[in-house]
């Protein structure tokens, strides 16, 4: 009963952020400047033309009944057409979203490999140099601006360099892999397209890294406070006395424990890259749902970006969730749900 009553209000919570989402959006989405049916139509256009197309989308409506119609279509699991690209907006964003998922992942592999260790090496030599340096960056990635970072390295290793390539997915003249799940690097591995695999390594490593030094510093601080409260428990002196190294203790003993709390911050991180991978894939060409979104702002697409802001929403919400589920069977102390 009690896990019943827990997916219960977990699915309450989701359609809860869901309508809230789409009505900010919407709300905000309309406060722009600017006429989606101008813009569609040409300046030189005839009003006539101009009013039907708002006619023909429905933005003629009071705002009221474009809303009830829009939730309408949502509660179908229609997003809408896209303005800009006349094609559905779910349709789109599955286009898309297979390129930012796999740089959202691969930024998060890489800020977890290095924050994970880095907080660890802080919490052990306290008020040392390593802790000094891993708090420094710790600071830096958490207050660096992701569009700053990013120009900040194509102009070092693509423009100064040369070492890497500025943009996009592939090279031009490189033959992209047939797509399985939409990741070029496990796609070209599945096809044995090695020159392929090669040539998307290099493209991600730029946009990876930016993205992972932003998220580098919230999972580096979150380790290095558990592992501290860890080590500062009865059960690891006991075990030092014990005799067991110092290598032992931390690793089997103190670490796994202080991983149970940052499960949290660490699920919830992938959330917070897909909604920075905006910035990250316009500064750097990225084919996705960053892009796409922001040349939907551009063409006051609004379908495509209230679409967006909803399917990131409910990722973020699904994960945060998920994450609730996982941390209830890391850590058996936590109380069960009534």
């Amino acid at each position: 009963m009690g896990l019943m009553n827990l997916l219960r209000r977990q699915l309450t919570d989701i359609l809860i952020v869901v309508i809230g989402v789409s009505m900010i959006t919407f709300i905000i989405s309309h406060l722009i400047p600017g006429d989606p049916a101008r813009l569609i139509a040409g300046e030189r256009a005839s009003d006539e033309i101009v009013a039907s197309i708002r006619q023909q989308l429905g933005l003629d409506l009071p705002l009221y009944q474009q809303y009830l119609r829009y939730m309408g279509d949502l509660l179908q699991g229609d997003l809408g057409h896209s303005i800009r690209t006349h094609r559905p907006v779910l349709e789109d964003l599955q286009l898309f979203f297979p390129a930012t998922l796999e740089l959202a992942l691969a930024a998060m592999l890489l800020s977890i490999a290095v924050g994970v260790p880095l907080g660890v090496l802080s919490a052990v030599y306290n008020n040392r140099a390593i802790d000094h340096i891993s708090r420094t960056l710790a600071v830096a990635g958490i207050s660096t601006p992701a569009f700053w970072l990013g120009l900040g390295l194509i102009v070092l290793f693509y423009g100064h360099l040369g070492w890497l390539p500025g943009g996009g997915r592939l090279s031009q003249g490189v033959e992209a892999p047939p797509t399985v799940s939409g990741f070029y690097l496990f796609d070209s591995l599945l096809a044995g397209q090695w020159a392929t695999f090669v040539d998307a390594a290099r493209h991600m490593l730029l946009p990876t890294a930016t993205l992972a030094f932003v998220n580098l510093g919230v999972i580096t601080r979150q380790i290095r406070g558990a592992m501290l409260e860890q080590l500062g428990e009865d059960y690891i002196r006991t075990a030092l006395a014990y005799g067991l190294s110092q290598a032992t203790v931390v690793l089997r003993h103190a670490l796994p424990n202080a991983l149970v709390p940052s499960i949290t911050v660490v699920g919830l991180a992938l959330g917070d890259l897909l909604y920075g991978a905006v910035l990250t894939e316009t500064v750097f060409a990225w084919p996705g749902m960053g892009a796409y979104v922001v040349k939907s702002i551009q063409a006051l697409d609004f379908p495509a970006v209230m679409g967006f802001a909803i399917l990131v929403s409910f990722i973020y919400v699904l994960l945060n969730r998920l994450i609730e589920l996982l941390y209830r069977l890391a850590d058996p102390r936590i109380a069960k749900v009534k």
